[in-house]
């Protein structure tokens, strides 16, 4: 499953640039922008990390539901406020 522009989503909600990412997760920039564009996999531990990192726990757990990549974005974007 591709989870780039979900965790990008999260990593904007909040104001945090790729760089503020990085050094949360122990990083480097360059794989941040791999992950949020799909371009190096990511574990189920990594994205743990990501929405703790991010405070949105609640996409773990729209994820674990079975919830739809769309659904899931639609949510966060309504959560933040853009339209």
């Amino acid at each position: 499953m591709k989870y780039g522009a979900i965790l990008r989503a999260c990593r904007e909600r909040i104001g945090l640039s790729q760089e503020q990412m990085a050094e949360r997760l122990f990083l480097s920039r360059s794989a941040v922008s791999k992950i949020e564009t799909d371009k190096q996999e990511v574990t189920l531990r990594q994205v743990t990390k990501w929405l703790e990192a991010t405070n949105a726990r609640e996409v773990m757990v729209s994820f674990l539901c079975g919830m739809d990549g769309l659904s899931i974005m639609q949510s966060i974007l309504q959560i933040s406020g853009v339209s």
